[in-house]
């Protein structure tokens, strides 16, 4: 039995998010189907990074699965694409050792979030970015932003209704940045709560839009009470875009 590491990139636009729900289409359950043609019927399940919700998508997310099938690294993107729906993609796998645990074992995550500028939604990108016809402010979000490096307690940042206690995280790195016709938001961190993400870009929206000042990121993470942050931002303009390990796992198919 071998230990593999499988990075994933799939359009969240069709799925109720990553994880198996009773009667709705996930990321998961589909690549486990997948799995399960391959080994003749048998069950093989599958851990993730993390969980993306419905319709946030993912470019570099990493799941585990053990086999038994005389099969190499090298192999099982084809032969699990063959058996996977046109918006999930296999675009890499390693074997691993035996302790290792994608959700456990991540170092960084790194997810990034785009918004259509501009007086006219692209209809292209309509389910892969969130559209604002007004002007935003970039150096104001680019300022507020910069409040959020370091380690805070993010309770500001979190959904209301999650059960997790400590909410420390710490912020590697943020950047804003205009893009051809669009914005891209990319944080960096040790681990997210959830909607973390999504309460960032909302608040930085707020900023972005003149409805709040700079400075209020810092009074608002210092506060701890979600209701003075932002609204959670859309799903549709969020991916999952890079998960880091001790070592760089698909460094020799590189």
């Amino acid at each position: 039995m071998a230990r593999f590491a499988c990075k994933l990139t799939y359009d969240g636009t069709e799925f109720s998010g990553y994880q198996v729900q009773p009667n709705k289409r996930t990321v998961q359950s589909v690549v486990e189907q997948g799995l399960k043609a391959i080994h003749k019927g048998r069950d093989v399940p599958i851990i993730a990074s993390g969980r993306t919700d419905a319709g946030v998508h993912a470019k570099g997310q990493i799941i585990q699965f053990d086999s038994e099938l005389s099969i190499s690294a090298e192999r099982w993107p084809q032969a699990l694409n063959t058996h996977l729906p046109e918006d999930v993609v296999v675009t890499g796998v390693a074997e691993v050792d035996g302790e290792f645990h994608a959700r456990y074992h991540t170092t960084a995550k790194e997810y990034r979030y785009y918004i259509s500028c501009g007086e006219f939604q692209d209809v292209f990108r309509r389910n892969q970015a969130v559209h604002i016809k007004q002007p935003l402010d970039v150096p104001a979000m680019q300022t507020a932003a910069q409040y959020l490096l370091g380690t805070h307690d993010f309770s500001a940042f979190c959904a209301a209704n999650t059960s997790v206690e400590d909410k420390v995280r710490t912020i590697i790195s943020v950047a804003v940045q205009p893009i051809g016709n669009e914005l891209e938001i990319s944080i960096r961190g040790n681990g997210f709560l959830y909607n973390m993400v999504r309460i960032i870009v909302g608040t930085l929206i707020e900023v972005g839009s003149g409805k709040r000042r700079a400075i209020e990121m810092e009074q608002i993470l210092a506060g701890k009470d979600r209701g003075a942050a932002g609204k959670t931002a859309p799903a549709h303009g969020l991916y999952l875009f890079e998960v880091n390990y001790e070592t760089d796992l698909f460094a020799v198919h590189k």
